[in-house]
This record gives C-alpha cells, sequence and structure tokens, in this order.
C-alpha cells in the first residue's frame, strides 16, 4: 500500500502535525508513506522513522509547477491521501493525480474531490491544532477499519536530530565566538509572516544585557533572511553585544543549533515550534495569537490578558498593548528559572 500525506504550509504546523504523523505510520505499519511537503520540511524531517520519502512541494501556485505535481502523482499510482491542508488546490492535486481514496476535512468547497470529507470539530478554535490534524487521521482509521484507537492526548513531538548536525552546529556555534562551556541561550527575534507577532526590540536587548550580565550566558540571535532588519535593531540597542546569526545558517543549521543551546527565547514563529522538539527549552511570546491553539508543545508561555488579545491580526491597529505590556524582567525571572 503506498500512502501520500499532504503536509502543512508553515514550520509549526509541521512540527505540530508530527503526532498525527507517527499515528500514520502505526495505523498503516506496512505502507510506504510519502510526505508531499515544502522543501525546508526535509530540513526538519530528514532523520524522521515515520516516513519514507518526502516530494518536495514548492510554487504550487504556478500552473506548470502544479501539472509536474500531477504527474509525479499518477506515477507514483498513491493508494490513499490524506490532505492535512484546507485548501482547495490540496484536494485537487489528489484528485487529478489520480489517488484511488482521498481523504481530507469538508473545506473550501472541496467535498466533491474527496471519497470522504469529514466536518471540521466544532472545538477547532478552542483545541490545540494538533488535535485537528490527530482528529482526521482518527476519522480515517474508523472509516477503513472501523476502529478507533488514535489517543487524543498530545505528547511533545521529537524530531530526530543526528550526531553529524549537532557537531556541525556546535562548529559553527564555536567559530561565530560562542564560548561552549557556558550556557547558551538564543533569541528568536523575528517573525516572518506577522508584525504584530513580534515582542518590541527594546524588550529583547535588554532581556539579551541581562541575560549576559546576571547569568553570564552566552546570546545568540537565530532567524531567517527576512527578519535581518529587526535583529539588527536588536543587536544595535544591546550594549553586550549577541552573536547575530539572522540570516547567516541554513534552516537544517538552525535546527542543529537549537539542539545545542540551553534555552530559546521567541516569539510565536516556526523556531519556537521546533526547539521543545529536539529537546531544548523554551519560552515563546504570544500576543496577537491564540495560544491555545498554536503554542509550541512543551514550551513555556508569557502572555498578558488584553481585552482585545487574541485579535490574529498581523499588524496591530493600536498601540501592540499585549506586547509592550511584557517586560524583559519578567522573561529574564522565567529564563533564570529555566537555566538554574
Amino acid at each position: 500500500m503506498k500512502v501520500v500525506v499532504h503536509s502543512t504550509n508553515w514550520i509549526g504546523d509541521t512540527v505540530m502535525s508530527i503526532p498525527a504523523l507517527k499515528e500514520i505510520r502505526r495505523i498503516f505499519a506496512d505502507a510506504e508513506i510519502t510526505l508531499c511537503a515544502r522543501s525546508w520540511t526535509k530540513d526538519i524531517l530528514q532523520d524522521a522513522n515515520f516516513i519514507d520519502k518526502i516530494f518536495v512541494l514548492d510554487k504550487v501556485e504556478n500552473p506548470v509547477e502544479f501539472l509536474k505535481q500531477v504527474r509525479l502523482w499518477r506515477k507514483e499510482k498513491f493508494d490513499i491521501a490524506v490532505i492535512f491542508p484546507n485548501s482547495f488546490r490540496s484536494a485537487l492535486l489528489a484528485k487529478l493525480g489520480g489517488t484511488k481514496r482521498i481523504f481530507g476535512y469538508a473545506t473550501d468547497k472541496r467535498s466533491f474531490l474527496l471519497t470522504k470529507a469529514f466536518p471540521v470539530p466544532d472545538w477547532k478554535s478552542k483545541c490545540h491544532e494538533a488535535l485537528f490534524y490527530l482528529n482526521l487521521v482518527s476519522e480515517i482509521e474508523k472509516t477503513l477499519f472501523g476502529t478507533s484507537s488514535v489517543s487524543a492526548r498530545i505528547s511533545t513531538p521529537k524530531i530526530p536530530i543526528c550526531e553529524e548536525r549537532r557537531r556541525k552546529a556546535r562548529e559553527i556555534l564555536k567559530s561565530s565566538g560562542v564560548d561552549l562551556s557556558r550556557k547558551i541561550v538564543a533569541l528568536g527575534v523575528g517573525s516572518t509572516n506577522s508584525l504584530a507577532k513580534r515582542w518590541h526590540a527594546d524588550g529583547y536587548a535588554e532581556l539579551n544585557d541581562m541575560l549576559q550580565s546576571e547569568l553570564e550566558a552566552n546570546t545568540v540571535l537565530l532567524g531567517s533572511k527576512d527578519e535581518a532588519d529587526v535583529a539588527e535593531e536588536v543587536f544595535k540597542k544591546a550594549r553586550s553585544k549577541p552573536i547575530n546569526l539572522v540570516g547567516k545558517t541554513s534552516l537544517v543549521e538552525a535546527i542543529g543549533i537549537l539542539a545545542e543551546v540551553n534555552l530559546l527565547i521567541s516569539n510565536d514563529m516556526g523556531l519556537a515550534h521546533i526547539a521543545p522538539a529536539v529537546g531544548t527549552k523554551t519560552i515563546t511570546i504570544f500576543g496577537p495569537t491564540n495560544e491555545k491553539a498554536t503554542r509550541p508543545i512543551g514550551s513555556e508561555i508569557i502572555r498578558k490578558d488584553v481585552e482585545c488579545a487574541p485579535c490574529m491580526l498581523r499588524k496591530c491597529p493600536i498601540d501592540h498593548r499585549c506586547m509592550k505590556l511584557i517586560s524583559a524582567k519578567e522573561v529574564f525571572i522565567k529564563a533564570r528559572q529555566l537555566l538554574t
């Protein structure tokens, strides 16, 4: 049997879907399981044992690229497709790709493309996103086998990191000036898809100085090149300069570094999901987003109860109070508790 899973579109969502992917492997123990996903998914799951192959699915908005995927799916002759995204296009790909049985949620007017379209649970916005993916797998199991063995308990996803990746991460840190004999705290100061998710640069700069002066910790800025502007702002405002690796590492390298540091303090972004999954203590600063639905599993959460949050907006139309009310001191106190 050949099973294909159409993966999610964001790093955090991919990590949150790992419990469901492991359940797919358990239920279809003897199947060949292919993950159809964004190119960076290989960086996250290249050492995973619960999938067999990864098909890169980038630029599907381009009709030529979409048709290439269709031909690839037809060649593979998949028996079952599990569609995690809620989009019409993801279901259409499975249908045109000749998949025998296609399962997903009844969203985006795509039910006619699915072998069985499951209703979106009424609890979706009140429970964690990982349960949304697990519920889909559970419904598929009931439909195909008449059994119900998928647990609704969410454990911290595990991303395996081989020793070679860890060794390379230590080399990068050392060559960048990090003292490996001291505590290392990574700071995720950006967020590529939402300015409102970003805790203010003044806060990160003040936190950086406290971590260095009071805990004698190394501090390292991590993130993608799209976050280089805010990283540079934090760097300039910090009295004790952090090591700025934002935009200077690949995702593979950043994941390895996260596995080697002692703590990540981050906005609600992909790195905040990866760090607990590689076994690193994590603090995530939440503002406009719903921590009940998308909090990184295994992370500590810092947020303020304000009347307008969670608003889910990408740019705050007022005074960004959900973030500005969070002080560097309270983040530092939580960090000190986790480091000592």
